[in-house]
């Protein structure tokens, strides 16, 4: 996944988004990124994938984990469809 690819796909926060919210606001938990544009608090689908990216800037040893865009996508449409989550009006 690209630094401008989103990565909360219902309020199209970008991963560089929430790149830079950890690295300006330093949230003590990973469910504050929340605090980012609404990440995570629609479908719930990229709310793993914040885990991930918190965790990361917790360890900067930790390597980034995320799929890529396309990947990405195709995995939550059928999160989606398999009926785990429903993204609020004009999201992605």
């Amino acid at each position: 996944m690209e630094s401008d690819d989103e990565l909360c796909l219902c309020f199209h926060v970008s991963k560089s988004k929430v790149q830079q919210f950890l690295r300006v606001e330093q949230p003590k938990r990973a469910s504050q990124l929340s605090e980012c544009g609404g990440a995570g608090t629609g479908c719930g689908w990229c709310r793993p994938f914040l885990k991930r990216m918190f965790d990361q800037a917790v360890d900067a040893g930790k390597s980034d984990s995320l799929p890529s865009a396309d990947d990405y996508a195709r995995m939550r449409q059928k999160y989606i469809q398999d009926g785990k989550g429903t993204p609020p009006p004009g999201a992605t």
